[in-house]
């Protein structure tokens, strides 16, 4: 199958299926008939061209086969007689709209973070259980098992195929979900690579999927910058081995000028819209990193400036230690430490390896070599990621 029929199949994929769930109900039962007609376009359209509505075509054939798959089980319960009354009535509510509900369904707050990451996945990204399981590093038989449980879940809840009444607020847990994604792929938390990119990549397509959808939306905007100026530092990020490389030693002129320049067009004309949020100021503070032509030019004072402005939308640990940082990088690593001591004792992030990790590297540069090398072998105690794992004991050994 060529790319590009492919890419058609991926994006028509959750627009059909949410098509079939508002009408039908019954998410397994649809999800299958949706796979049975796009393996049937995969076939047909290389040899026949791929038809005037692609969209209409493929919601036909799963209609179909949905209808066939659901008569076979009302007859085993006698109910033969409501399948008629499941007949299509016609489209009523247009492409986007199927998708975005879709979203929304896949992140039910009924539904664990990581259930909804793995639902949105496999119902709205496309990917097989098998390559869903592979990405976080899990068997398959238990990915099988939580994306069970979910729809299950959503289903017992009585959730109806619409957009919710709490539309604004439910979009948070929306984009959340795409912002996990993404970072699972830029940093993974466990395992041998420090990236995964297919998972990052999938990230990134569901943000502008997102920004396609809710054009208006500046958190939507917000997310997406900051997604593609995080992701343009992606070919510098780790060294010939797959080892981690940070920022400040990166070649920057690896770095993916496209997405840099998308970012800033993006962040730049969303900000003045307003209100700002939390995804827009992290965006933000990535488009001073990616604009900077060396470490050493970084605009620190700017940067300690928009986290302080994020510090009071969200009360976030990991934003709270990344202020650590900016403000030793800017006012010198005394400040930085004691800044530090005023979160280090946040249950939220006691255990987290990036604690110490910020404290090594605060001591290194204030010349605690002892002290430096003891936290950096903290650190890597901490951490399930391997490269994370050999880049902090090699600080600690350099010390």
């Amino acid at each position: 199958m060529s790319g590009a029929l492919d890419d058609l199949l991926r994006e028509l994929a959750p627009q059909v299926l949410g098509a079939l769930v508002r009408r039908f109900g019954h998410f397994d039962t649809a999800e299958d008939a949706v796979q049975e007609a796009l393996l049937a376009a995969a076939q047909q359209w290389p040899v026949d061209g791929v038809p005037d509505s692609p969209r209409g075509w493929l919601i036909t054939v799963a209609s179909r086969r949905l209808t066939d798959l659901l008569r076979r089980e009302q007859a085993r319960q006698r109910r033969e007689d409501r399948v008629a009354a499941w007949a299509p009535q016609g489209e009523s509510v247009g492409d986007t709209d199927d998708t975005l509900v879709l979203l929304f369904l896949c992140c039910h707050p009924s539904l664990s973070p990581a259930s909804q990451i793995a639902l949105t996945l496999r119902a709205v990204g496309g990917l097989t259980t098998a390559e869903i399981a592979r990405a976080f590093l899990v068997p398959e038989a238990t990915m099988t098992r939580r994306i069970t449980r979910a729809k299950t879940t959503v289903q017992d809840s009585g959730a109806r195929f619409t957009m919710p009444t709490d539309r604004d607020e439910r979009l948070g847990a929306v984009l959340k979900v795409v912002y996990l994604i993404f970072n699972e792929g830029y940093t993974s938390t466990t395992g041998p690579s420090l990236q995964r990119v297919e998972l990052a990549a999938e990230g990134i397509r569901l943000a502008r999927m997102l920004h396609r959808l809710l054009p208006a939306d500046a958190e939507v905007a917000g997310l997406l910058a900051l997604l593609l100026l995080t992701d343009a530092r992606r070919p510098a990020r780790t060294g010939p081995l797959g080892e981690l490389v940070p920022m400040a030693e990166q070649d920057r002129s690896l770095w993916i000028p496209e997405l840099m320049r998308e970012g800033v067009e993006l962040i730049t004309a969303t900000l003045p819209r307003g209100p700002v949020g939390p995804y827009q100021l992290q965006a933000a503070i990535a488009a001073v990193h990616d604009e900077s032509p060396t470490a050493e030019e970084t605009d620190w004072p700017q940067i300690v400036a928009l986290y302080e402005v994020l510090l009071q939308l969200t009360d976030n640990p990991m934003v709270a230690l990344n202020h650590v940082v900016a403000v030793a990088m800017a006012r010198g690593p005394a400040d930085g430490l004691a800044l530090l001591g005023s979160i280090e004792h946040d249950q939220r992030i006691a255990d987290d390896h990036r604690l110490p990790a910020v404290r090594a590297h605060l001591l290194e540069m204030s010349g605690d070599a002892p002290g430096a090398r003891a936290a950096y072998e903290q650190a890597a105690a901490r951490t399930t990621s391997v490269p994370q794992q050999r880049y902090l004991r090699a600080r600690a050994d350099r010390l």
